[in-house]
């Protein structure tokens, strides 16, 4: 545990990647198996202790330590497991269950894993009770799978790859289709054994992802047009009689989406966006007849759906491209030639479960760019410009795809509450709730934002939120309703769960408008009139 303690201290203290990279590199090469897959599997979010959520800690720490004194300290230090580590009081008598020194985390893992629900807080109290500070938070970090220490998961694997001469892509390949603790990778890159295969397991293949667009122009000789659909991107992957949904992520995703998979039986592998069907009404030049995100946010992370809530929410993946066609990898082809091969696949599948993204056409880049800017479908975030002769290479490379997002929609809002954020801004009131006036002269809240702001606008905003004060309700504080917010937001629509009728998508704040008084701020019926 000490060393898998320090690794977190190192990276925790540092922002360089390569540093990063290095620390976990160094760490797995010099750690023995199985400990080392453990700690690969908590740095890449693989790891599932389901007996161990944070209430139970939370519980099981307000028995040893003053609950006030918790929950202050909390507020100050942002992060609930840090919080724990330093003031959980050490055993004062009895024979160390555990020794920092030898304990290792597998046996941690494996002791956690196995415990019940009930018994896992007296466990985990058992291994806190004798471990230092450093040792309880990795404890912690490691117990909750949520590290939240700025290695994301594709880092963890680069160091692997890194450590041990292999390529990335290579590890992407096999990952889905091993699991922790990993030992057939470690075997491999340590010459003992050879590169796992994924022969008969439909595995994860990495995403290929784009750059923005930004200011940039590019010659529709070279690139293609295709629109940007606003619903989550997936992989699909059928073989050996089995398919499953990936999220860009990597998540299997099959068990909130059994309609989708059911409806794919032929082996391939595609990529495209899983959206929900809208009104047929609504089916346009655009591709149509897909409903907003938020009907698809109806299903998201269901672990049972019922069939009323498929037939209410019927879903279905508009295909961008393909992979794998049959059990030929197709991924080296140029995109000209992917996408023949998907128009001619795609009539092979299930209308109801499968269409194609349309291509735009347009004669120049300007009028590709009027197009772009009258496109207000529900469904449509942007473009997306894909270069013709680029093969289908995982990650985000320079020159091949791009992503033109619409611009936003804006609008003036009134700063109603703010709470503390978490982690280095848990000192400062960085959540903000905003709201329009009603049709009575009501102010309703319409959306919440935590980012689009600099550093020293949040500081003059937390300055205003402790100065403006009217009401506390416990980390929330009322302010008085004479701030005005310029809050820009992909979309807006209707929603029976916010008082206002309304639910923004992707709010941030873009400008602070100490120049308008909040009477002036825009009402629910302008918002409601740009409902999609």
């Amino acid at each position: 545990m000490r060393a898998f303690s320090q690794l977190l201290d190192d990276i925790v203290y540092t922002r360089s990647r390569n540093t990063k990279l290095k620390l976990i590199g160094d760490y797995l090469k010099a750690t023995p198996d199985p400990d080392r897959g453990i700690a690969l599997a908590a740095l890449t979010g693989s790891l599932s202790i389901p007996a161990v959520k944070g209430a139970a800690i939370r519980a099981i720490a307000e028995e040893r330590v003053d609950p006030v004194l918790l929950h202050m300290s909390r507020d100050y230090v942002g992060d609930m497991a840090e919080t724990v580590a330093l003031l959980w009081p050490t055993a004062a008598d009895g024979e160390p269950e555990l020794d920092d020194g030898t304990v290792r985390i597998s046996d941690a893992a494996e002791r956690l894993a196995t415990a019940s629900r009930m018994d896992a807080p007296r466990v985990l109290a058992g291994m806190l009770d004798h471990l230092d500070a450093s040792g309880r938070f990795a404890l912690l970090k490691l117990a909750t799978g949520n590290l939240r220490i700025g290695v994301s998961a594709r880092l963890a694997k680069q160091a692997l790859a890194d450590a041990f001469g292999l390529d990335v892509d290579a590890v992407e390949e096999v990952w889905h289709g091993i699991g922790s603790p990993y030992s057939e990778l470690f075997a491999w890159g340590e010459g003992r054994g050879a590169q796992p295969t994924t022969k008969d397991v439909p595995v994860f293949r990495p995403f290929m992802l784009a750059h923005a667009l930004d200011d940039a122009r590019v010659s529709l000789d070279d690139y293609a047009a295709e629109w940007k659909w606003d619903g989550i991107r997936v992989q699909l992957v059928r073989t050996a009689g089995q398919t499953r949904l990936y999220s860009r992520t990597g998540d299997d995703i099959s068990g909130s989406f059994p309609d989708v998979a059911a409806a794919l039986d032929i082996d391939c592998v595609l990529d495209g966006e899983l959206l929900v069907r809208g009104n047929e009404q609504g089916a346009d030049h655009h591709g149509g007849a897909a409903a907003s995100f938020n009907a698809l946010q109806q299903r998201l992370g269901r672990k049972n759906v019922s069939s009323k809530i498929q037939s209410e929410y019927p879903a279905f993946v508009r295909l961008y491209d393909v992979l794998f066609d049959g059990g030929e990898d197709v991924r080296a082809l140029p995109w000209t030639e992917r996408r023949q091969r998907l128009e001619a696949f795609v009539p092979k599948l299930d209308p109801g479960g499968f269409d194609l993204s349309q291509l735009i056409e347009a004669e120049s880049f300007d009028a590709l760019e009027q197009i772009r800017a009258g496109a207000r479908d529900a469904a449509i975030e942007g473009v997306m410009l894909k270069k013709r002769d680029s093969a289908y290479v995982g990650g985000r490379r320079a020159g091949l795809w791009y992503k033109w997002k619409r611009d936003p929609l804006t609008a003036d809002c009134v700063l109603m509450y703010a709470a503390r954020g978490s982690g280095k801004r848990s000192s400062y009131y960085s959540d903000y709730t905003f709201g329009c006036w009603g049709d009575e002269g009501e102010l309703l809240p319409v959306g919440k934002a935590y980012f689009g702001f600099t550093d020293e606008e949040l500081r003059w905003l937390d300055r205003f939120v402790r100065t403006k004060t009217m009401e506390r309700f416990g980390p929330v504080r009322e302010v008085e309703k004479s701030l005005v917010l310029e809050v820009a937001f992909d979309s807006i629509h209707l929603s029976s769960r916010h008082k206002s009728g309304l639910a923004m998508r992707f709010p941030r704040i873009s400008r602070i408008r100490t120049d308008k008084p909040a009477h002036e701020a825009d009402r629910i019926a302008t918002l409601r009139a740009m409902v999609t």
